[in-house]
């Protein structure tokens, strides 16, 4: 069983083979804002292409791009969160690799991940499901003049890559823009409020589409409207 895909607060459990983003979403707002990982797209493709494919890419990926200004700044803030002195690139190259290792959701990491997987996009090693609601319902939500945005703990730039090299085509198109952690971590009901700010909406004109219960509780705790999405 689903949890609810309704606006109330109240669960009201549906079948998961029932739930369809085309066609649960019927909220009076103005725009829609939604996570990646379980939501649009498989979680799984997530944890065991994309964040493998970067892990055993990194130190040489790091290593090999040094001093492009990309993973020059990631390797800085590296070293101002770590407390690293002076350009250390083993020690920043150890201390990526454990965050890496722990799921941290650190934006430096976030963007370094990104900026590997630009790379096997490009190639064409890497290629996005999306569950096959989501570009239905994103070309009927933007047919009724609804906005639509992401919201996720991966990189903009990740973002964007991941939406533009779908197995669906490229879906960027349909998205009015893109936020990440630097607008706050996702458990904060503070980054919706910065978020709602940024798009220039009321929080109770924005609907927050996630598959994390807690990332739910705290849209609503900022004004918003939120649905927990869960996938079979």
């Amino acid at each position: 069983m689903a949890n609810s895909n309704t606006l109330s607060d109240s669960p009201v459990n549906h079948p998961v083979s029932d739930f369809n983003l085309h066609t649960a979403i019927t909220a009076d707002v103005d725009a829609i804002v939604t996570d990646i990982e379980g939501t649009t797209t498989d979680l799984r493709f997530v944890r065991d292409t994309l964040f493998p494919y970067a892990r055993e890419r990194l130190a040489s990926f790091v290593r090999e791009h040094a001093d492009s200004p990309d993973v020059a700044r990631v390797l800085e803030q590296v070293a101002h969160l770590a407390g690293l002195r002076g350009a250390d690139i083993e020690a920043s190259i150890a201390k990526l690799i454990a965050w890496s290792d722990a799921d941290e959701k650190i934006t430096a990491l976030k963007a370094l991940q990104g900026l590997i997987w630009n790379a096997g996009y490009r190639d064409g090693a890497l290629r996005a499901p999306v569950y096959p609601d989501v570009a239905p319902a994103l070309k009927r939500w933007r047919t009724n003049g609804i906005r639509t945005y992401v919201y996720s703990s991966g990189s903009i730039a990740a973002q964007q890559l991941l939406f533009a090299h779908t197995i669906e085509g490229d879906l960027t198109p349909l998205f009015d823009g893109y936020f990440d952690t630097t607008s706050g971590g996702k458990l904060s009901a503070d980054s919706y409020r910065t978020i709602a700010s940024a798009i220039g909406l009321l929080p109770a004109r924005l609907l927050f589409l996630s598959d994390h219960a807690g990332e739910v509780a705290a849209a609503r705790e900022a004004g918003w409207l939120a649905v927990q999405v869960v996938r079979p």
